[in-house]
């Protein structure tokens, strides 16, 4: 390949990912080019492109932007997840938040980056653990990402072997159903009940306004700040804040607390808020 040619491809790659932060807010620099190309190679495959200049130039100049944009952006999205992440923030609310909760109102949580799922139903199993001390309690989860592969898969509430490691050993008996696949490879679903709790859609971050109850007592917004800008930082967060009901608290990663500067927000543990009446 010619000097000529990589740098019409690095610039048309450019120009892609100009596309994909402005649609996301993630950010894609060009220190992450070959981990970029690598991943859209996976598109090159899927539409039997015979190489990614053929592929970057239909894209970009040939018309199929509008039908790849959405497939491109589940590729070069990150979703990294794990059953029981950050396990702090799930005993921060069984120990602080939900003996206050009044039975009354059921509880509303909105996993706000819920990537396959695992965040969502981790929360379910804990809000169903917390249900068994406490008679009338309800529950439901929103999950919503803006990938419409990992939402598919969050919804379908299927996972490997590995994928479960963290789930404590009596909550695998009690909330996943062990199964094989048509390859005879050893899975895992999550039961009914839980399933049934926990509804997902798709959702994009940078949108003017998001379809969700504005009344929600947790929001989850972790380890997905940190793929912004600083501006789209504090933008998203004082967006996800509007949905908290006064009193609601707001859960960002660990190492995202200092994005965090919306005055109705105040801190009460390591990336835990609380919204404030104001």
């Amino acid at each position: 390949m010619t000097t000529n040619v990589m740098s019409a491809n690095r610039e048309l790659q450019k120009k892609l990912c100009e596309i994909v932060t402005k649609a996301t807010g993630i950010q894609l620099p060009e220190n992450k080019t070959t981990m970029i190309e690598g991943r859209l190679r996976k598109r090159v495959r899927a539409t039997k492109t015979p190489d990614i200049k053929t592929y970057l130039k239909a894209v970009m100049e040939d018309g199929l932007l509008e039908a790849e944009l959405p497939h491109i952006i589940n590729v070069l999205t990150t979703n990294k997840t794990d059953f029981f992440r950050e396990n702090a923030h799930f005993k921060y609310m069984v120990q602080n938040i939900l003996p206050k909760h009044p039975v009354s109102r059921a509880f509303k949580v909105w996993s706000a980056a819920s990537s396959t799922g695992e965040e969502a139903y981790t929360t379910s199993m804990v809000l169903a653990e917390f249900a068994k001390r406490a008679s009338g309690f309800q529950y439901s989860i929103l999950g919503t990402d803006l990938s419409t592969t990992v939402v598919s898969k969050a919804r379908k509430g299927v996972y490997t072997m590995e994928e479960i490691v963290d789930v404590p050993g009596d909550m695998q008996d009690k909330y996943l159903e062990m199964g094989h696949s048509s390859d005879g490879k050893k899975l895992a679903r999550v039961v009914k009940p839980l399933r049934d709790r926990v509804s997902f859609a798709n959702m994009n971050l940078m949108a003017r306004s998001y379809p969700v109850d504005k009344q929600m007592d947790v929001v989850m917004l972790r380890n997905v700040l940190i793929y912004f800008d600083e501006p789209t930082q504090h933008r998203v967060v004082t967006s996800v804040a509007d949905h908290l009901r006064p009193g609601g608290f707001l859960f960002v990663g660990h190492s995202e607390s200092a994005v965090v500067t919306d005055p109705r927000l105040k801190q009460l543990a390591a990336a835990v808020f609380r919204k404030e009446s104001m």
